[in-house]
Formats: structure tokens, C-alpha cells, sequence
């Protein structure tokens, strides 16, 4: 029995409920109407998520392989973060794809360069962006978050050759004859439309987004706890463009579940309103760097805490050098 998973969506659905139903305390209209709006703002991207695992599956690992590129490599680290950049789901979807692709052989380094690339960096999102922060701001957003995405998982590579952390078992090394249309073309018969197919992809998807699933729910459940339970002006107050500030942006968007759709009206607000870009830079990529979700679906994946926590010790200092130095040029 999976107490996590089946007890979260317990009370996910409980709170979906109490928001249809209406009634009951403060606390609870508070937290019912949290777990709604999470829901409503998360759904698509959980389902895509887990189309995407199913399909996955059933691609050859070569394949994933050829399209990646070597692990350990500098293309291979560009080309999962043009991966991650471009790809349009939401954080939770991606967090689903990151840890197949894993599975499927893609190094740590590759790994670490898709995730921190992509969580708000989908063309729908970015567009949001836009019309929220402008076109300049978004620019020079999206172009650091690639350069943290790449300088992490080009240094977690280099730790992992030099043995400093565990490689991935699921490596896989292609044939010097090789090639990509070859395994392209067998992938499409696995993943074609048919009863069949669409039946081994619904079941694979489902097996295994569960990990990362337990830990969505779960994150939901707390973040909607935190909203009835901190008032909404504790954050609100202290996130200026200081020390403290961006300090207190960092935990508060380690504590809180925010989709990707939910983090760019509140990065904009902490642009516009509080005079932060910085604070708002954090607020978007710290979230990939230190979210427990995020952590937890990749300790279970790699099964190594080594490799898990190298994703927020070499990620977050360099947000947060980033976030100060744009506070401090906005500041002029």
C-alpha cells in the first residue's frame, strides 16, 4: 500500500469536493479552494506527463540516445537543454519526462541541464510572460536560466566522469554503426496508433509516473495547507529587492507547490509591484533547483542522494548570484 500516493490523493479529492460543495470553516474553504485551483492550473500538464512516460516507454533507448547525445559531452548537455526550453508542459509534466528520459539512459548532467531548463521556458508560458513583464525581461530570463541549465549539467557530467558521482546504470553506448532512421522507424510501430499500442502506453504511463505522482499530490496537499494555515501577507511583506528578501523569495518558493503557470503572474508581480526582477528570477527557477517534488521523484529515480543533491548545491548559489546582480542593476 502506497500511504503517500493514495493518502494525498485522498486529500486532494476531498478538497476538490469541499470546493464544488461549499460549507464548512475558514481554514477549510481556505485549503479545499487551494487544492482546486492547483488542480484546475496542473491537470493538463499531469496528463501530458504521463502520456509522454507511456510513449517514452516504448521508444528504444537507442533512440533516446541518438537525440540526446553522448552523456558526458557538451552537446549532449546543449541539446537536453534546448530539449527542456522548448518542450511546452508545465513543471509537473516535465518532471514526469525528465525522469524517463533517465531512465532511458540520459546522463545526471543531461538530466539536471532538461529539468532546470524548463519549467516555465514552454511557449505558452513564455508568451505569458511577455505580456506580463515584456519582452526584455523574458528574454534575459529565459537566456540565464539556459546558462544555469548548461553550466550544471556540464559540471555534474565532470563530477560523475571523475567519480564524485554515481553514473547512470541505464547508460546506453551506441554501435559505431548506428543509425537514428533505424531506430526511429521501430520506435513508430511501438508507438503507432492501435489497440495495442495505445494499451501498453496507458499501462506503462501510468506505472511509471506513479512515483512522481505520490510526490505532485502530496505537494499539493502542503502547499494548500500552508495557504489556510500562513496568512498571505507574511510572503507579501518581505519580498523587496534585499538580501532578505530574495532569501525569503528562495524558501518561500522551496515551501510552496507552484505550477508553472501559477509561478509567472507571481514572478511578474514580484517584478512590477516589488521592484525585484531578481526575486522574480528566483521565484521561477528556484522551484526547479529546491522543490521537494522535484528532489524526491529524482532520489527515487537515481536512488542515490549524492546525485540528488547535487541539483540544488550547484543550481541555487547560481540563481541567487544572478538574482542579486539583477536587483542591484535594476536598483540603477
Amino acid at each position: 500500500m502506497d500511504w503517500l500516493l493514495w493518502g494525498s490523493l485522498l486529500l486532494v479529492a476531498a478538497g476538490m469536493a469541499g470546493h464544488l460543495l461549499g460549507g464548512g470553516p475558514q481554514w477549510w474553504h481556505t485549503f479545499s479552494h487551494g487544492i482546486w485551483e492547483l488542480m484546475v492550473k496542473a491537470w493538463w500538464g499531469i496528463l501530458i506527463g504521463i502520456a509522454a512516460v507511456g510513449i517514452l516507454g516504448q521508444v528504444p533507448k537507442e533512440v533516446v540516445a541518438g537525440l540526446l547525445g553522448r552523456g558526458g559531452s557538451f552537446s549532449g548537455i546543449l541539446r537536453a537543454t534546448f530539449a527542456g526550453t522548448l518542450l511546452d508542459l508545465c513543471n509537473h509534466g516535465i518532471l514526469m519526462v525528465g525522469m524517463q528520459l533517465y531512465r532511458k539512459g540520459a546522463s545526471l548532467g543531461q538530466t539536471v541541464a532538461f529539468l532546470v531548463a524548463s519549467p516555465w521556458n514552454s511557449l505558452s508560458l513564455t508568451l505569458i510572460l511577455i505580456g506580463l513583464i515584456g519582452w526584455q525581461w523574458t528574454l534575459v530570463f529565459i537566456v540565464l536560466s539556459m546558462l544555469i541549465g548548461i553550466s550544471s549539467g556540464f559540471a555534474i557530467d565532470r563530477l560523475v566522469a571523475a567519480g564524485r558521482l554515481p553514473a547512470n546504470e541505464n547508460e546506453v553506448v551506441l554501435a559505431e554503426d548506428y543509425r537514428l532512421g533505424d531506430g526511429l522507424r521501430e520506435g513508430w510501430r511501438n508507438v503507432r496508433p492501435s489497440s495495442r499500442n495505445l494499451g501498453k502506453m496507458v499501462r506503462t504511463g501510468l506505472s511509471e509516473s506513479r512515483m512522481i505522482l505520490r510526490w505532485i499530490f502530496f505537494g499539493f496537499v502542503l502547499a494548500a495547507a500552508i495557504r489556510a494555515f500562513v496568512p498571505t501577507g507574511v510572503f507579501e511583506q518581505y519580498f523587496g529587492p534585499t538580501l532578505v528578501g530574495l532569501l525569503l523569495t528562495l524558501v518561500a518558493t522551496t515551501i510552496l507547490e507552484v505550477c508553472s503557470e501559477g509561478s509567472s503572474p507571481i514572478a511578474a508581480d514580484l517584478l512590477n509591484r516589488a521592484a525585484a526582477p531578481g526575486n522574480a528570477f528566483t521565484f521561477l527557477m528556484a522551484g526547479a533547483a529546491t522543490d521537494y517534488t522535484e528532489i524526491m521523484a529524482l532520489r527515487e529515480t537515481t536512488r542515490s542522494w549524492k546525485a540528488t543533491l547535487a541539483l540544488p548545491l550547484l543550481t541555487t548559489p547560481q540563481i541567487l548570484v544572478v538574482a542579486w546582480i539583477l536587483n542591484q542593476s535594476a536598483a540603477f
